[in-house]
């Protein structure tokens, strides 16, 4: 009578059976992003004259290094509590502002302010969405 209560589930069963694969989405995701912002830094750092070797390393390395982080961060993100993970997207995304805003050779304080900003208003978003859609 009480065997229903002993026997394991099949979705605990299934879920330490096989490690979790990431989804194509995953990949493209981060890649994608990085590809834009590589483009756009460049684009920057262009200020309307001719294409130089240096721009294109640039966008290159910048495209490389923020998609690198996403993808870091898209693979750790389950293990991360909301608050933590909500941090971990919003010092991305004011690091990230921050580069892009210091490549229009405008003063470090407004790179900072824009960067701190948009970063702020991301924590705000993305605490919101991860606390609103606890299990």
């Amino acid at each position: 009578m009480a065997t229903h209560a002993v026997m394991p589930g099949r979705k605990g069963a299934r879920a330490h059976a096989r490690p979790r694969r990431h989804t194509p989405l995953a990949w493209a995701l981060p890649l994608v992003l990085g590809v834009i912002y590589g483009f756009y830094a460049a684009f920057i750092r262009r200020d309307g004259g001719p294409s130089t070797g240096g721009q294109v390393v640039l966008g290159l390395a910048s495209g490389a290094a923020l998609a690198v982080l996403c993808l870091a961060l898209g693979r750790i993100q389950r293990s991360l509590p909301h608050g933590l993970r909500a941090l971990a997207y919003g010092s991305l995304t004011a690091c990230a502002i921050g580069f892009l805003v210091s490549l229009t050779d405008t003063s470090v304080l407004r790179s900072t302010v824009l960067g701190l900003a948009v970063g702020v208003g991301v924590f705000l978003a993305t605490f919101y969405f991860f606390y609103s859609r606890e299990p």
